[in-house]
């Protein structure tokens, strides 16, 4: 029988779980996709790794996300993340619009379901005793920094859409990367330059924490920016999936940390896409060229490609839900709430894998 999912490798990594097993205590970041409804597949897992496995072998980690990613790597950072993400996943479920919403109207549903999901949890949240999350934005710059219309927006989307195509680099005369994050990680993997794009490094605080998860998920020309994060930059805020789709980041300068170094990375397919606008551009795909080091002790799960034949319609939840269902919600939230049930055959499988690991089944991350 075909396992529920599949496991990619970095090169370290594939050689210590050899050696070591997969084990909690070396687990030191868990980075999380941008991605929509994609992420719901996840939570039976979530729940698993953040409620059970990792607290058995308490340590400080990094918890890093962009989009739905930065919203998961809130849920793992409340007191109790079994809760949470059961609740993100019902708020996330439950969303309801009419037909060609305005941005207006999505960006109020977007900040009520963020409400009911983080409100009264700030705290907890942002003073997690181990977890130290980081959440990734958007800062637009030249047409994006202030735009006054969408007409004006638009143009400068389509504007940085021609320049990433050229290069990745370019797209950065349009987009800065924001990393709000909690202050006592010091984040030197990260901080010290690796791409084309200018920085920022912020303090998640108990008042940011609500922007700061907006703005993660601010999809460009269906919502508004987000203007306004206490603790930023001033500017126009949106997704951090635009820059930081996947997260590809240099993650082998971990290398050396007495407590073990794996990078655990939950995700939803099996390969790591750099940018939003690199989806139709397969050679961005990590683990190509002169990046390849930096996913040598990254540890990849996701589901397979028989998994994903059994899910309604052959595939996960994604975005494009919204219009193939329409207005028939109902029907939609049922089909959805399928596949996180479906979601406890992945957490059956890497627990499988935790308690008995067969290197047969590890495929290499470096593609």
């Amino acid at each position: 029988m075909s396992s529920a999912i599949q496991i990619h490798a970095g090169r370290k990594a594939f050689a210590h779980i050899r050696q070591h097993g997969l084990r909690a205590q070396d687990v030191a970041i868990i980075p999380a996709a941008a991605g929509g409804p994609k992420g719901l597949i996840l939570q039976a897992l979530d729940q698993w790794l953040f409620g059970e496995w990792l607290p058995a072998a308490p340590r400080e980690r990094t918890l890093i996300g962009a989009s739905i990613g930065a919203w998961r790597m809130a849920a793992a950072s409340h007191a109790d993340p079994v809760a949470a993400f059961k609740r993100l996943g019902d708020l996330y479920c439950n969303q309801r619009y009419p037909e060609k919403p305005s941005a207006n109207y999505v960006t109020k549903e977007i900040q009520q379901l963020l409400h009911a999901f983080i409100g009264g949890h700030e705290n907890e949240v942002v003073q997690n005793p181990l977890q130290r999350l980081h959440l990734l934005a958007g800062r637009g710059r030249g047409m994006l920094q202030a735009p006054k219309t969408e007409r004006r927006a638009r143009a400068g989307f389509v504007a940085a859409t021609f320049a990433n195509l050229a290069s990745r680099t370019r797209l950065s005369g349009h987009m800065e990367r924001v990393v709000i994050g909690d202050k006592r990680d010091p984040l030197f993997w990260l901080k010290a330059k690796f791409d084309g794009f200018h920085t920022h490094f912020c303090d998640l605080t108990t008042d940011n924490l609500a922007p700061a998860l907006l703005a993660s998920g601010t999809l460009p020309l269906i919502m508004q920016p987000v203007q306004h994060i206490p603790h930023a930059p001033a500017g126009s805020y949106w997704d951090g999936g635009i820059i930081d789709y996947h997260l590809a980041l240099p993650y082998s300068r971990i290398t050396g940390n007495k407590d073990g170094d794996i990078v655990l990375y939950p995700h939803f397919t099996d390969h790591i896409v750099p940018g939003w606008l690199d989806k139709p551009l397969p050679w961005r795909r990590a683990g190509l060229g002169k990046n390849r080091g930096w996913l040598d002790n990254v540890v990849m799960v996701s589901p397979s490609p028989a998994f994903l034949k059994t899910l309604t319609r052959g595939k996960l939840p994604d975005r494009k839900d919204f219009f193939y269902y329409g207005t028939n919600h109902d029907f939609r939230i049922q089909n959805w709430q399928i596949a996180i049930a479906e979601s406890g055959r992945l957490r059956d499988a890497f627990a499988d894998f935790v308690m008995d690991p067969d290197m047969t089944k590890i495929k290499p991350l470096n593609f």
